[in-house]
């Protein structure tokens, strides 16, 4: 089996080019290989390579930026990725693609389903879920994997940005009204592993991501306990915190259909920090 990896070296494209290998031939592409903003050039690359599976990685992910760079959100989200999706039609391979908690608006009382109706709140979601809907009208076999919050231990993150922010300020400020499940790139890999691996591929529309739920605050706090930090975390709410763009605020996604489909779950998500606190060495022992 060959597979066609974009986006290598973001946060869960540098976790799926380790792990991917193991299943076949691996042809892992980046930004200077395969330019989102530039769908056209996109199909002589794909053809040129013939994979059985193309697992897209890539996307535009500044949630707030998004606001003023509709365009490119959208040409990197769902026009880049109707391109793959038409290439996955006409040569039959099976389109991997993740997408986000941010299709949704918040309005729920319980874990969303991946049933549940769509309403983004800004750009990014918007983008995002019309990347969806291009890859089921086009017909191509898929698997679209939503899920929440990532981090990891490169790129720009929510656990690099609390490390440092709590090295360089007396105190931090922190969103307490917004709920979500904190999910490990390397977890999301393992998942998209699970998924190839069963009698036949997954395929469909399923959510996943970590166990159990937080808030940005919760999140926070538990980072800089791991990290032996003991700069203050304030509770605020989101009124004083304005952001370009709005977030939902309650976000988490419900896993169980992924979990029955293929046996595989990701952890509770403050433990699945504690591995990565621990695997990236910003964990203090003890903590």
């Amino acid at each position: 089996m060959k597979f066609l990896l974009t986006g290598r070296t973001g946060q869960l494209g540098r976790e799926l080019e380790m792990v991917l290998g193991t299943l076949g031939e691996l042809i892992a592409c980046g930004r200077s290989d395969m330019d989102f903003s530039r769908p056209r050039a996109l199909p002589a690359l794909i053809r040129r390579h013939r994979p059985d599976v193309i697992v897209n990685a890539a996307a535009y992910t500044a949630v707030d930026r998004a606001q003023t760079e509709s365009k490119l959100a959208h040409l990197v989200n769902a026009e880049a990725v109707a391109v793959l999706a038409e290439e996955a039609r006409r040569s039959r391979a099976l389109l991997i693609h993740y997408s986000t908690d941010y299709v949704f608006d918040g309005a729920a009382t319980r874990p969303y389903r991946e049933s549940d109706p769509a309403a983004p709140l800004g750009v990014y979601g918007l983008s995002k879920l019309a990347g969806e809907a291009e890859i089921v009208a086009s017909g191509a076999r898929h698997l679209i994997l939503r899920t929440s919050w990532v981090y990891s231990a490169h790129g720009s993150n929510f656990v690099l940005t609390m490390l440092r922010l709590a090295r360089e300020r007396p105190q931090l400020r922190v969103v307490d009204d917004q709920s979500g499940a904190p999910t490990w790139s390397r977890d999301l890999a393992a998942a998209t592993l699970a998924a190839l691996r069963g009698p036949a591929p997954l395929e469909g529309l399923y959510h996943v991501s970590s166990a159990g739920q937080t808030t940005w605050w919760g999140f926070a706090s538990r980072i800089l306990q791991l990290a032996g930090l003991h700069t203050p975390v304030a509770p605020i709410g989101t009124d004083q915190y304005p952001t370009a763009a709005r977030r939902p605020a309650y976000s988490v996604l419900d896993s169980q259909r992924y979990r029955q489909s293929t046996g595989f779950a990701i952890g509770p998500w403050d433990l699945r920090l504690e591995a990565f606190m621990q695997d990236a060495g910003l964990a203090v022992a003890g903590a």
